[in-house]
């Protein structure tokens, strides 16, 4: 499988890609050929920062502080991404809120919260993105999931709520662009080594995958780079796991 400049004059936004499996998926499109829009909700410093590592590797990039649960926030970031770099062939939905909460403290404003970043804006984004993402003739969308949607965790029901959701988002949405050769996919990464604000997650503590270790974020954009190029046409609709093994 040949995966050097596959993606080459393709255009990438990467919701969320300042950092951890966002900013690895941004690298990796770049490596690819692709030119990407990163993106943070708000660090500017932090999104120009990758989109300046890609551009030191002779690739092409721009970047934007956007809220994606935003109907106009979305909206801008879409249409800021074909104005800067020209059209729109990948859409990866990787902004995230991940917190730990127990049920009964759990305000309805938190879970609006959460809801609203990551399943609100991969509607929002995704719906701004289509009219480009089908005149691409082969565009691709990739939402990114987790483990814990899966496997259930304590003091995350707003967190597993919105991540289920993008399961059931790929799969409708698979359906209604299948006509349109654009293929959606969800990727559900397991524990992967990023950098975080806090103690880790209570549902990590004690896990080993069966492989022994940890993912890291390279790893996961590999995946996400794969299903966006053209050897992976012929798969849409899925959810594929990464997660060495620890959930099967």
């Amino acid at each position: 499988m040949e995966l050097t400049h596959e993606l080459t004059g393709r255009v990438a936004l990467v919701t969320g890609s300042a950092r951890n499996i966002g900013r690895a998926i941004a690298l990796a499109f770049a490596r690819a050929g692709a030119s990407v829009m990163v993106t943070a909700r708000h660090s500017a410093a932090e999104a120009e920062a990758v989109a300046d590592e890609i551009r030191q590797m002779g690739g092409r990039a721009s970047s934007m502080l956007a809220d994606v649960g935003d109907p106009a926030s979305a909206a801008r970031l879409v249409q800021a991404t074909v104005d800067q770099l020209g059209r729109l062939d990948i859409l990866v939905n990787n902004a995230s809120v991940r917190r730990e909460v127990d049920f009964a403290d759990l305000e309805y404003a938190e879970w609006r919260e959460i809801m609203a970043t990551t399943l609100d804006g991969a509607y929002l984004c995704s719906r701004a993105a289509l009219p480009h993402l089908i005149a691409a003739k082969g565009g691709s969308i990739v939402n990114i999931g987790g483990l814990s949607a899966h496997t259930g965790a304590t003091r995350r029901a707003h967190v597993i709520a919105a991540k289920m959701g993008l399961v059931g988002l790929t799969r409708a949405l698979a359906h209604d662009l299948a006509k349109h050769q654009v293929t959606v996919n969800l990727v559900a990464p397991g524990l992967i080594d990023t950098a975080r604000v806090g103690a880790e997650p209570a549902h990590h503590v004690g896990k080993v995958p069966p492989i022994g270790r940890i993912g890291t974020p390279d790893e996961i954009a590999t995946l996400v780079r794969f299903l966006c190029g053209p050897d992976a046409r012929y798969i849409t609709g899925q959810t594929i796991h990464a997660n060495g093994g620890l959930f099967m």
